[in-house]
């Protein structure tokens, strides 16, 4: 019974955060949950997984980020993955009553969508998440170096798609 109840912890900690971070990946609410639940399965299946840990939040993001890899492999082709991540609109935001918040949101859920697979999963988790680059490094299996530059490029990149509504939405020139 001690297997069911860490498994159930592990999913209160943590579902919700990985639930965000695959999303990001997916593009795809109903991929986001077969795969959330299939690290929980697979952590079920094999609880040696969880043996002698140093960080199980870094390791669920692991399995996490293997498993969207994996869902991405498997499907058609790599090049019509990415036209569907940036064909698709799905927001991590709340609706929002203000217009100019409603259309800024929309416009930044767009802009995520278009970044790179590599960059929009460390942006997510250094501006949603808020780890460090070290932490990113060992759940993506990165150098910390490069988690610091994809999220360096990613927020250009979001800077310049999104400078454009900015002034738009204040009126700035």
């Amino acid at each position: 019974m001690r297997r069911g109840t860490e498994i159930e912890r592990l999913y209160d900690d943590h579902a919700s955060s990985l639930f965000a971070f695959l999303l990001n990946f997916t593009r795809n609410e109903s991929d986001t949950r077969d795969l959330l639940q299939e690290i929980f399965v697979k952590i079920a299946r094999e609880p040696q997984l969880l043996e002698n840990l140093r960080e199980e939040r870094a390791f669920l993001i692991r399995l996490a980020h293997n498993s969207a890899i994996d869902l991405i492999r498997r499907r058609d082709t790599r090049d019509r993955t990415k036209q569907n991540f940036a064909a698709e609109r799905i927001s991590a935001f709340a609706p929002a009553n203000d217009p100019d918040v409603a259309f800024f949101r929309n416009e930044l859920s767009m802009a995520l969508g278009e970044l790179p697979e590599e960059q929009r999963s460390v942006v997510h988790l250094k501006l949603w998440e808020g780890w460090t680059f070290d932490a990113i490094a060992e759940a993506l299996e990165i150098s910390p170096n490069t988690a610091a530059s994809r999220y360096r490029y990613g927020l250009d990149k979001l800077r310049e798609r999104l400078r454009p509504v900015y002034r738009e939405i204040t009126n700035a020139e």
